[in-house]
């Protein structure tokens, strides 16, 4: 039997390394995505768990009040817990707590200090922010700010007051995220987020005047978790 031709073996020989080196490619792959796939279930596994955490501060701030008889709102999405205005009692182009509302003021802070801190809790919000919002009337004051001035001011007067007025145990000025930063932050929102959308009448006036208690979550970083996602996508096609 005439030997082999040469050319042809060595073509077998290239087939068969390059046949061995796509089997460990696509063993490195399969091993990389099956660990980019559990990084994944674990972030999703963890933005369950705070979503439940924050779902369950609010429904225990709002019994814990209840109890109390202070009675505040849970906005459907369960992320704001919702002070209207009667407890607080912001007259009209004013931004000062009076004295005859403290007493409720320390109450509510108080709760959210309770509330925030049972467990590990604080470890998946990321801030909490303190919004005022006015109704739709103009308001020329503040050196021309006028609404956004007014509710802003309504929001730094809350929290100012239960950074001075709220036992040592309870201070929420002292709070962190696992960043390091400030838990608590305030803003004004002026008109632009009205709970009524009929602007027009008293009721409605009194609807839009309050203070939102926004709480948010812990996330992963964007362009990590998007990284994850579109790569687990395009691995699925």
């Amino acid at each position: 039997m005439e030997d082999e031709d040469p050319y042809w073996k060595s073509f077998v020989d290239i087939m068969s390394a390059l046949l061995v080196l796509f089997i460990l490619a696509s063993v490195v792959l399969i091993l990389q995505l099956m660990e980019k796939s559990a990084q994944f279930d674990k972030q999703v596994s963890q933005l369950e768990q705070a979503e439940k955490v924050r779902r369950t501060i609010l429904d225990e701030a709002v019994e814990e009040l209840r109890k109390r008889g202070v009675k505040v709102q849970v906005t459907e999405n369960h992320t704001v817990l919702r002070i209207p205005n009667e407890l607080l009692g912001f007259d009209t182009g004013a931004f000062e707590i009076q004295p005859r509302y403290q007493p409720t003021a320390i109450e509510i802070g108080k709760v959210i200090a309770q509330v925030i801190n049972r467990d590990d809790r604080i470890n998946y919000l990321d801030t909490i922010f303190i919004e005022g919002h006015t109704d739709n009337r103009p308001f020329p004051g503040f050196m021309g700010k006028g609404n956004w001035g007014l509710s802003t001011f309504r929001a730094i007067s809350l929290w100012q007051f239960w950074s001075s007025q709220l036992p040592d145990t309870q201070r929420l000025d002292q709070l962190s995220n696992q960043d390091g930063e400030p838990l608590f932050s305030v803003s004004g929102y002026a008109e632009t987020r009205p709970v009524s959308k009929d602007q027009g009448s008293e009721e409605s006036y009194r609807l839009n005047r309050r203070i939102d208690i926004r709480f948010t979550i812990r996330r992963p970083q964007s362009t990590e978790y998007e990284a994850l996602k579109t790569l687990l996508e395009n691995s699925q096609r």
